[in-house]
């Protein structure tokens, strides 16, 4: 005959606890090891590349509006593309192959140079943006950087109003009076309203 002991409080207890303590132990058991650590650090270089990619979209933002400004509108009148103007008009103007030519040559020469100032003047942009980066900004070195920037867009300047004044030179004085009506008449006419897409 077998005489049940008696159940202390104890043993009761963690009779009651041994269920709940069988499932964390299981439910543990099912999370790889990888997940109860924490998350790695990204490391630094995904920040700097994220960096470098929005310097780059910056700076080719600047080489599209600079391009612009060398050949689109918006230039004051003695600095508007004129001779892209009048190849554009040779008919009207009744140039001449030689004027053709002629004019050809200086706009390729001045888009030659002005590729390379571009260029110069990204570099130039993108070592100011570095110093103006650190924590104490070296000022003699900042302001030389920006003195070089502003000498490189007043040259491109400069070299555009004396290709435009060359270009001219190729004319005639008739031709010119006949530019300086086509010129009015473009500055009369209203711009076209830009079409709306729907979506």
């Amino acid at each position: 005959m077998i005489i049940a002991q008696p159940v202390t409080r104890r043993e009761v207890s963690m009779r009651s606890r041994f269920p709940l303590i069988v499932l964390v132990l299981a439910l543990g058991a099912g999370v790889p090891p990888s997940a109860a650590e924490p998350p790695a650090v990204r490391p630094v270089v995904h920040d700097e590349l994220s960096r470098s990619l929005d310097e780059l979209a910056s700076q080719l933002h600047g080489l599209t509006e600079r391009w612009r400004g060398h050949f689109g509108r918006g230039e004051a009148p003695g600095e508007r593309p004129l001779i892209t103007l009048m190849l554009g008009w040779r008919q009207e103007l009744g140039l001449s192959a030689a004027q053709i030519e002629s004019l050809e040559r200086l706009r390729a020469e001045f888009q030659r140079d002005a590729i390379r100032r571009d260029a110069d003047l990204r570099v130039a942009e993108m070592d100011l943006a570095a110093l103006l980066r650190t924590d104490t900004v070296d000022l003699a070195a900042a302001e030389a950087k920006v003195r070089e920037i502003e000498r490189l867009r007043a040259e491109t300047r400069l070299a555009r109003i004396r290709a435009i004044e060359e270009g001219k030179m190729q004319l005639t004085v008739e031709q010119r009076a006949k530019l300086r009506t086509l010129l009015a008449q473009q500055a009369a006419r209203p711009r076209e309203a830009p079409v709306r897409r729907s979506r």
